[in-house]
């Protein structure tokens, strides 16, 4: 309660930062998230739907907030754009050209050098100027080339420079490894520095998944668990079964094959000639070329023929090339796993560290407490699963109902409430927490706390304490009564259409948690009522939704609650919300007859049963939604025929006025007795 009066009147304040990652995110529990369920649970009673929509959109909650999918979403689509945006692959071979312009001017440099030495030297002068012209010549022709020429040109090429030979050796074995670990990364994961062995284990293991995709193909079984203990190191996502494997794999190929789709038709025949010039292992290229033909077959929707237009002016390098397709690749998995999700237990399939990755902290840690929703329910005893569906139980029924009630009572000013505050002093059951001094003929329920020490203030302390009849005070109790009220609840079509449902099923919940936890000895029933009328528990309230069908039948509602009410004792009375006139009633034959504008005979039989609970001694108060002046009219006789009263009020304030009337009635019935 005192936290209700904080929010209610204290002065709160919140500081927001932007996330830098050092912020703790506030761990979200079942009583916040039954909160943030509060209305759409109300509305419909479906857990399973009310998780959906709020997974959807995320939610905030004291110290903390969650965010939705749609904002997760919002966020990989934006993050995809901005590499996209960012990023170019026109200078994919830039560092390697750079290299080998080094290697080429440090040749020239050489060439120079020794036609410097040479040129006092008749006899050789001529020999030596027609070496160094051819060399140069070539040099010249190279200039020229493309990348993947140079790279041959040069390797053919008789260096004069120890030193420009020696970078060019290390820069084709840079290449070399370069575009083996790309063949490796397609194959194997992040495995480094392979050896020959490595390799020759790799060839084994291409040739092993071929085959494995042969015997499926064919319809054989094909064994992956002895698969899994001679290779499984080349696989760090650890897959489960040949499909997993295959998909691993049919992944690692799509994305290579994207990074080419969206080279020029320049880069991608370097890149293939290079590979052809530098990766003699012809095994090893023909067992790739098969297992990519063939993952292509199982797997089409991997998006092999797709490309990227890079818009940007960072240039990446075919490393860094590699693992923007990678991000780019798993920011498209990502968006698509999202899109698809149904239920929060399907987001503990994502990959929370590779989100963290991609998205930060906040969007990940989001995700983990999403995809705990359910279990957290669970757990509190909110919710039962039963083949997948979940239900509300008891225990969150009532949860919702004291939710409903304290949100009514927080928008309720503690002035206004406290004008309803009716005490009488009687021989009842319900303490009021004060105490009187005795009187003669007053019950006996002595306060032991105040009168023993009414006896030492008098005495002063020391034992045995002597009480004297003066010392004697009892407890104050409020007089108890018994009330009986229907609530009569509207479900006709208009009460959806003007958003007037929800408001009136929130305060039949709040209603029923207060008579229940307030005056257990009070009797609620609910009868709804549209083009027929049902009697309900009140339990049964969250399952409660608007039928899909016209007329308003006060009548048949009027009568299901004057029967009810007949078995009951004490004050009586029917509580009804509504937002439209008579246009219904139950004929004779038993059948609902329905006409718009009302008929004489639904008027008429209406009011003979505002006439009966009437007679009765039962009070019909009505709390009036969008009341049409038809309405007006119609609930100002039912008024003058029955002592009851009637409210005009919105769908806003309907819990205000409808509670504290209640309350005000409830404690006048008290003030009767």
């Amino acid at each position: 309660m005192s936290e209700e009066i904080r929010h209610f009147t204290g002065v709160r304040r919140f500081i927001y930062s932007k996330w830098d990652g050092t912020q703790q995110i506030a761990e979200l529990d079942a009583n916040a998230l039954m909160e943030a369920l509060g209305d759409e649970l109300i509305e419909n009673g479906d857990p399973n739907s009310a998780l959906r929509r709020l997974m959807q959109r995320g939610l905030n909650f004291e110290g903390g907030r969650l965010e939705g999918l749609r904002e997760i979403l919002q966020k990989l689509r934006q993050k995809r754009q901005e590499t996209i945006d960012q990023n170019s692959l026109g200078g994919i071979y830039d560092e390697i050209n750079e290299a080998l312009e080094q290697v080429i001017s440090t040749e020239r440099e050489s060439l120079e050098a020794i036609e410097n030495r040479f040129r006092d030297d008749e006899r050789n002068q001529e020999i030596t100027d027609e070496a160094l012209k051819a060399r140069s010549d070539e040099l010249d022709m190279l200039e020229h080339e493309n990348l993947a020429s140079r790279v041959k040109g040069l390797s053919d090429y008789d260096f004069t420079s120890t030193v420009a030979a020696q970078k060019f050796e290390e820069l084709l074995e840079s290449l070399r490894e370069q575009l083996m670990q790309q063949a490796i990364d397609q194959m194997a994961g992040e495995m480094k520095n392979m050896t020959s062995e490595d390799m020759s284990r790799m060839k084994d293991m291409l040739a092993a998944l071929n085959e494995m995709l042969s015997q499926r193909q064919e319809g054989e079984t094909p064994d992956f668990e002895k698969f899994m203990e001679e290779y499984g190191d080349f696989f760090p996502e650890n897959p489960r079964s040949l499909e997993e494997l295959l998909e691993v794999m049919a992944q690692r190929m799509a994305n290579m094959s994207q990074i080419l789709n969206s080279m020029s038709p320049e880069q991608r025949a370097q890149l293939e000639e290079l590979s052809e010039q530098l990766l003699e292992d012809m095994d090893l290229r023909w067992q790739m070329d098969q297992l990519s033909e063939n993952l292509r077959e199982a797997f089409p929707e991997m998006g092999w023929e797709h490309s990227v237009e890079f818009q940007g002016d960072n240039s990446l390098n075919l490393p860094e090339a590699i693992q923007t397709f990678e991000d780019l690749a798993d920011l498209d998995r990502l968006e698509q796993m999202l899109r698809n999700v149904s239920n929060p237990g399907a987001l503990s399939e994502v990959d929370t560290d590779r989100a963290r990755e991609l998205l930060g902290d906040e969007s990940a840690e989001s995700l983990e407490q999403l995809a705990e929703m359910s279990r957290m329910l669970e757990e509190a005893g909110l919710v039962e699963n039963k083949d997948g569906q979940l239900s509300l139980t008891p225990k969150a029924i009532r949860k919702l109902g004291q939710n409903a009630l304290a949100d009514l009572y927080r928008r309720i000013s503690k002035d206004r409430a406290g004008r309803h505050n009716a005490e009488t002093i009687g021989a009842g059951h319900e303490r009021d927490y004060a105490t009187k001094s005795y009187e003669f003929g007053d019950p006996f329920n002595l306060n032991i706390e105040r009168t023993v020490r009414n006896g030492l203030v008098r005495n002063g302390s020391g034992t045995p304490v002597v009480l004297e009849p003066e010392d004697f005070e009892i407890e104050r109790t409020e007089a108890t009564v018994q009330a009986s009220t229907v609530l009569m609840l509207d479900l006709s079509l208009s009460m959806p259409m003007r958003d007037n449902f929800l408001p009136a099923k929130k305060v039949a919940m709040a209603l029923n948690s207060l008579i229940s936890g307030q005056f257990p000895r009070d009797f609620l029933g609910v009868v709804t009522f549209s083009e027929i009328a049902r009697e309900i528990r009140p339990e049964k309230l969250p399952e409660v939704s608007w039928d899909y069908v016209y007329g308003t039948n006060m009548q048949h509602g009027l009568m299901l609650a004057r029967r009810m009410l007949a078995k009951q004792s004490g004050t009586k009375q029917i509580i009804m919300v509504t937002d439209g006139e008579p246009t219904a009633h139950i004929t004779e034959e038993g059948f609902p007859f329905f006409n718009y504008p009302p008929s004489s005979e639904t008027i008429e039989k209406t009011l003979m049963e505002v006439k009966r609970c009437t007679r009765d001694d039962i009070r019909i108060n009505v709390f009036m939604l969008d009341a049409t002046p038809y309405l007006t009219r119609f609930i100002e006789h039912v008024t003058k025929m029955n002592g009851g009263r009637a409210f005009f009020t919105t769908n806003q304030s309907l819990g205000d006025y409808l509670l504290v009337d209640f309350v005000e009635q409830r404690r006048s019935f008290a003030s009767s007795r």
